[in-house]
């Protein structure tokens, strides 16, 4: 093999995984199905892909970035004709093998500078999920983010990204992993993951989801502030209490009280009153003739 001069580079986030009872966890969480195809992140040195080979996949499809390693995963897995390799940057390629079926579950050790935008990718974003979502997700990320993105309502952790992806998916930790289980061992704590995405069915209507998306970006650049605060001047304010009261969201609270469903049932409240507001509100014909606005422009997008 070929990874014996080989050192983990800052740059691209390594830090091997070398703890062989966290990846048994990991591959556990998966629970593989025979004839199932996996997705992996950032092979490496092929820790984590060695036991996915022993697993009842049907195929591996491994994304790697640094192509110092990936004459070495060829070397070492590339007589296994249920491994394929894909040499490039995760968030730019296409995530589908040369041949046979696309990838239905994705088990990775992500590198912790691009976990945003890999999650985006992986997932979609809550305004624009994907189509056809994997069947699971178990990831091992920084534990800070785990703990946000599995946090419940009134927790310190909880965020705007804590509500986005539990509108996406079931998000449950699987364990945490401190820095001694890496080599080199990172500065931060890391925790396993996993994600079941949602079927298109139980996630919110795209027009509803824009909205909630545009609420969370309005309340949580605020956090520290009560919802009367950060939605005043979106309706009048006997309204705008009865629209929170029908959500159930008293308009004393913080956005970090507020769960995901309140969320969406205080956005499609506030969808509908403003609606109703705009067709209170229309101008006659004789004003638009006249050149004045007539206040039925498109709402502000995040």
């Amino acid at each position: 093999m070929t990874f014996s001069g080989h050192r983990a580079r800052k740059r691209f986030g390594q830090h091997w995984l070398t703890d062989q009872a966290v990846l048994e966890r990991i591959v556990a969480a998966a629970a593989i199905e025979p004839g199932e195809h996996l997705l992996e992140v950032g092979p490496g040195r092929g820790a984590l892909t060695e036991r996915l080979l022993a697993s009842p996949a049907a195929s591996l499809l491994a994304v790697e970035l640094d192509r110092d390693l990936v004459a070495g995963l060829r070397q070492r897995f590339g007589a296994d004709p249920r491994f394929q390799l894909l040499e490039g940057d995760v968030l730019a390629l296409p995530l589908q093998p040369a041949a046979g079926p696309s990838p239905e579950k994705v088990v990775a050790n992500i590198p912790y500078n691009i976990t945003g935008p890999l999650l985006e990718r992986l997932l979609g974003r809550l305004d624009r999920p994907r189509e056809r979502p994997y069947s699971a997700l178990v990831l091992l990320v920084q534990q800070e983010v785990g703990e946000r993105i599995r946090a419940s309502p009134g927790s310190p952790s909880y965020s705007a990204l804590s509500v986005r992806l539990q509108l996406l998916a079931r998000c449950q930790g699987v364990c945490t992993v401190p820095p001694r289980c890496f080599a080199p061992p990172p500065k931060v704590h890391s925790e396993v993951i996993r994600l079941d995405p949602l079927p298109p069915e139980l996630r919110p209507e795209p027009a509803l989801a824009r909205a909630t998306e545009g609420l969370l970006r309005r309340c949580f650049a605020a956090r520290r502030k009560m919802l009367r605060n950060t939605l005043a001047g979106l309706l009048p304010e006997q309204r705008l209490e009865a629209v929170a009261a029908a959500a159930g969201v008293a308009l004393s609270q913080r956005p970090q009280e507020l769960a995901p469903q309140r969320w969406l049932a205080l956005a499609a409240g506030l969808q509908e009153a403003g609606l109703q507001e705009a067709g209170h509100q229309q101008p006659s014909r004789e004003a638009k003739a006249d050149g004045e606005a007539d206040g039925d422009g498109e709402g502000e997008r995040p």
